[in-house]
């Protein structure tokens, strides 16, 4: 099973680490020009992020075939960002053969939306040292942001809680108890 953080920049994947699950944050993925991008202030665009959330499905797919759990933080802010998640590409060549095990069941990846209000995601974006997006783009990500909703496979979780609370949240949404 597979499980997709949309954290508008708060990270609770920690506890999911200690179950021993494969933890993966996507900026850590993000080309170098689409940081120094973001650097300068500028929000990504569709075709900046594509790629990037090819690469993401490629290491969920590869991961989940060696029955490996994991967990992958990223602000998949709009559904088809999420199908690509899933899916791969439709459009255009996965990397490898494109065969069924190349593309995620539906089921096998949980979005777990965590939830907030500008102000409080603003707040800790703002405490947030050394990272190469500024809190001005923010609101940029506001924007675009679909929240995800049926038939998305997702729970949503507050922000507005401790760590320890969001991650109750979450366990207690797993099947696998």
């Amino acid at each position: 099973m597979t499980y997709g953080l949309m954290p508008l920049h708060g990270n609770p994947g920690f506890f999911l680490i200690m179950l021993g699950w494969k933890f993966y944050d996507a900026d850590d993925y993000h080309s170098e020009e689409n940081r120094m991008k973001m650097g300068r202030g500028v929000p990504l665009s569709d075709q900046d992020r594509i790629p990037w959330l090819c690469s993401l499905h490629d290491i969920l797919v590869r991961d989940v075939a060696l029955g490996q759990h994991v967990i992958l933080a990223c602000s998949a802010l709009k559904r088809k960002y999420r199908d690509i998640l899933i899916q791969g590409r439709r459009d255009g060549p996965l990397k490898s053969d494109g065969s069924a095990e190349e593309r995620l069941a539906g089921q096998q990846l949980l979005v777990v939306y965590l939830s907030g209000s500008f102000e409080i995601i603003s707040r800790r974006l703002s405490q947030r040292k050394g990272h190469f997006m500024p809190p001005e783009l923010l609101q940029s990500q506001f924007s675009i942001l679909e929240p995800p909703s049926a038939p998305e496979h997702f729970i949503q979780v507050s922000v507005d809680q401790s760590l320890s609370e969001i991650a109750d949240a979450v366990l207690e949404a797993l099947p696998m108890k």
